[in-house]
């Protein structure tokens, strides 16, 4: 009488959709709890009280963990299951999905990415609390932990009403269409988001450490100290993810490169420019107790792009290759948005005679001038960023006309930028601190200036030409050797002990940079591109390469009918590029294949129509130079990172975090 489908659905239905609600209702409560239970902490210790209410803490931390991860796993158990009594489940899962993608498809869109988010700032919430578990009676930790809280308590409360994942459906239904097609056919869907949400979320931490100092008054040095690892560490996995990203656009997208300036992109590079450029002043502000004001502007820009950048992906204002789906919870994220700015620049401004520096910068020709320029760089490049993305949307406002801001527009105001920022790397680590003389100079820029100078004769040689690739190829050269001098100079005195510290994890960083800028230069420069017409077995030249049709391979299934062309490559290994076509979606995804080496990928797509029948293809083809040179740079840069994050030799003692920071103290070098 009943299907296997009906009755499977009939077994499911009703236990993720409570489950999950229940769940969200609990953190819901819970995180406002927390905040009450914070404020209450922070104010008993002003006061000179025992703060028992502090105890508190980490029981609702610990429940907000478990009705994060409750959330999430019953939307998991609502996918596994095939659950399509639920709303979220129809529109993206399928009995078809492989297991993995099935597994992904939770944070395939706006209400499963909003869960994601929840947990991972559940787990930050968490790791604060387990990590100043002894001075949670301290205002500045209590005042952080209340922030948290509010902000996770504004995300469950958005997964609990305007984008719950747990709304019911249309009844009898009992399958789905699945997840975007070009979020089930790579291993990366499976990493870049998670890491890139950690990312995102990270910057809670110190976010949350800045508007407690403003709150408390201690806007010294102190609370600077204490987020230095928990700022890498977000910065870090913020880099990854969006390397991860670029990893996935080359090899899923099928146009050969790894950036292309997409609102979704730039949603993410935004918080990245401004984290960058505070990891870099915050050095000022340590040793010098300088750029106050600028530090805490850039930290409280990070976290508001953060949000902002939310806004303009997931509310549908936008057209992305990125963008999933859309929702009516953008006027929540820019409400939120708008309070958090409002909000900080207001104690900013309550706070201003307490943050001004003590000290000034002594000569431009310093490590203290080089940062602040370096922060220009940065802020302008934001800027630029920013305005290329938000600026369709003020005229189609103000002008109700649509325009559209592309590529040309971004590469030729970054150019520029990228190349100033590599000669700022070249010179800022052989600066000294407060002033440089003229003989230091002479000697800190010997080496570096004759590995730039042997890297522009190289280029030369292997003929290279155009300005601007060959002064990226140079500066990258220049900034090789000013990181190489300092690691070097490091390890003798140190041996491989000075590998590790924020300063010389940082030239591990600077040389991952320099390798995906060379990279992109000469990607972007010197791409060779192709459309081949090939026949069975009859060879074709391109770029001093033979590409022989070797034969079709076809795959159907329920879920998608796929063509293969195999391509053999030199009379050696065959490739695969295919196209392929989902049931459910009904429109075609092109699967490139490369064929990689250290100096350059040949990069093969398959264009349609194709004609497997009469043993033709056109196969287009693009030589790419550096590309895996990327991949080596990201790694780089996800090491020092991890370097850094160990301690270095200290060259004077910190300040306790619960120690009272006098806001007119000078830190000296």
């Amino acid at each position: 009488m009943f299907s296997a489908d009906a009755v499977e659905v009939a077994v499911n239905q009703g236990l993720a959709g409570p489950l999950g609600r229940g769940a969200l209702l609990v953190g819901v409560i819970a995180s406002a709890f927390g905040a009450v239970a914070s404020i209450y902490a922070a104010r008993e210790s002003s006061h000179h009280e025992e703060a028992r209410t502090a105890r508190l803490i980490p029981r609702f931390a610990a429940l907000v963990l478990f009705a994060a991860f409750a959330a999430i796993t019953a939307m998991e158990y609502a996918m596994i299951t095939r659950d399509f009594s639920l709303q979220y489940v129809q529109d993206h899962g399928s009995r078809s999905t492989p297991a993995l993608y099935n597994f992904t498809a939770v944070w395939s869109a706006l209400e499963g990415s909003i869960l994601l988010w929840v947990l991972a700032l559940a787990l930050s919430c968490a790791a604060v609390v387990w990590r100043y578990r002894k001075k949670l009676n301290d205002p500045l930790i209590a005042w952080a932990m209340a922030v948290m809280f509010i902000v996770l308590a504004f995300f469950f409360l958005l997964s609990f009403a305007p984008a719950n994942p747990f709304g019911v459906g249309a009844p009898g239904v009992t399958d789905g269409p699945g997840p975007n097609p070009l979020l089930q056919n790579h291993i990366l869907v499976l990493f870049h988001p998670p890491i890139l949400y950690l990312g995102y979320v990270g910057f809670t931490i110190p976010f949350a450490f800045a508007i407690a100092a403003l709150i408390t008054g201690r806007v010294g040095e102190g609370w600077l100290i204490e987020t230095r690892r928990w700022t890498l560490c977000a910065w870090g996995l913020l880099t990854f993810g969006i390397i991860l990203g670029g990893w996935w656009s080359y090899e899923v997208l099928g146009w050969s490169g790894v950036w292309a300036w997409d609102p979704v992109e730039n949603a993410s590079f935004l918080p990245w420019l401004t984290g960058t450029a505070y990891i870099h002043s915050v050095l000022v502000q340590e040793r010098r107790g300088m750029l106050r004001v600028w530090n805490l502007s850039l930290l409280l820009a990070t976290f508001s792009l953060t949000i902002l950048g939310t806004f303009l992906t997931r509310s549908g204002v936008l057209n992305s290759v990125h963008a999933f789906s859309e929702s009516d919870i953008g006027k929540y994220l820019i409400v939120f948005f708008g309070v958090i700015v409002a909000v900080s620049l207001w104690l900013i401004a309550w706070r201003g005679d307490s943050l001004r520096s003590p000290g000034s910068i002594d000569s431009p020709v310093s490590r203290e001038g080089a940062f602040l320029a370096n922060n220009v760089l940065f802020a302008l490049f934001a800027f630029v960023v920013l305005l290329g993305t938000v600026f369709p949307l003020v005229i189609e406002a103000l002008q109700n006309r649509q325009i559209v801001v592309g590529e040309p527009f971004f590469d030729q105001l970054s150019k520029p930028i990228g190349i100033a920022m590599l000669a700022m790397m070249s010179i800022a680590p052989v600066l000294p601190w407060r002033k440089a003389s003229e003989e230091v100079l002479r000697q800190r820029l010997f080496w570096p200036a004759w590995c730039g100078i042997g890297t522009l004769v190289v280029s030369l040689l292997v003929g290279a030409d155009g300005l601007a690739p060959l002064l990226a190829f140079t500066l990258g050269g220049f900034a090789s050797g000013a990181a190489l001098r300092q690691l070097v100079l490091a390890t003798r005195r140190q041996g491989l002990r000075g590998l590790v510290g924020r300063a010389n994890g940082g030239m591990v960083v600077h040389l991952g940079v320099i390798l995906i800028a060379v990279a992109l230069a000469a990607s972007n420069s010197y791409t060779r591109s192709q459309e081949l017409s090939l026949k069975l077995n009859t060879p074709a030249e391109f770029g001093g390469h033979v590409f022989e049709l070797k034969g079709f391979e076809n795959e159907k299934t329920d879920r998608l009918t796929a063509v293969k062309a195999i391509v053999q490559i030199d009379g050696g290994k065959s490739y695969a590029p295919a196209i392929t076509k989902f049931v459910q979606m009904g429109n075609n995804i092109g699967t490139p294949s490369v064929k990689s080496s250290w100096r350059y990928d040949l990069y093969l797509t398959l264009e349609p129509p194709v004609k497997s029948e009469s043993g033709e293809a056109r196969i287009k083809v693009f030589i790419k130079p550096l590309v895996m040179w990327m991949w080596i740079g990201g790694g780089m840069m996800a090491v020092g990172t991890l370097l850094a994050l160990f301690p270095g030799r200290r060259r004077r003692p910190t300040d306790a975090v619960s120690a009272h920071i006098d806001s007119g103290k000078t830190l000296n070098a």
